[in-house]
């Protein structure tokens, strides 16, 4: 008996079926991976974004108020909103100091957009020296633009705070109620959200 192997048809016909299987599993594989890359992308925006909401309300939260001096010695308000300076900018409590640092446990924040990025910015110390220099935490990307609404003690919305122009001497109002937080983003579009101050 003559041993028999594979003729050339049958062989041919064998690699066009393992090549129809190897170009649909790699389309299937490349797919998944696909998908996979866009679930992790999502998954670290909503991340970002989650970590910027708590720490925002956290510190909305726990707002203090203390005004400062800024670099020219000019006394500050607790929270300013509008005028010459961009974004939000307030005095919280709650500065965690775990080494046990000589210093106080209140801090000056600014919330604000540059280039595209959600940025916070914080002071080491509450009345600034001349070279005092913020140091600065990019917490979201893809950010056009920032709103924020303070809620007075008048139930009255107010984009601009302290809503009145303050005479020297003239004591800061009354703390807002609540703050509205607008954010415009690329790919999420609008996101509002609201948290109540400390009073």
């Amino acid at each position: 008996m003559r041993a028999r192997g594979f003729t050339l048809l049958e062989l041919l016909v064998a690699l066009a079926i393992f090549s129809v299987l190897a170009t649909t599993t790699y389309g299937g594989l490349v797919s998944i991976l696909s998908q996979r890359a866009a679930v992790e992308q999502q998954a670290e925006r909503l991340q970002a974004l989650q970590r910027t909401y708590r720490l925002l309300g956290r510190e909305l939260a726990q707002f203090a108020a203390r005004g400062i001096r800024d670099e020219y010695g000019d006394p500050r308000p607790p929270l300013e909103l509008g005028g010459e300076r961009p974004g939000l900018e307030f005095t919280h409590g709650g500065w965690l100091n775990p080494v046990d640092r000589p210093r106080g446990v209140l801090q000056r924040v600014r919330y604000l957009v540059d280039q595209d990025r959600l940025l916070r910015q914080s002071w080491p110390v509450l009345d600034r020296a001349q070279d005092s220099e913020p140091v600065e935490q990019a917490l979201l990307e893809q950010v056009r633009e920032l709103r924020v609404r303070l809620l007075d003690e008048n139930n009255e919305w107010h984009e601009q705070w302290p809503a009145a122009v303050l005479l020297p001497g003239q004591p800061a109002p009354a703390a807002p109620r609540a703050a509205e937080v607008t954010l415009e983003l690329d790919d999420l579009g609008e996101l509002r959200w609201l948290f109540r101050l400390a009073i």
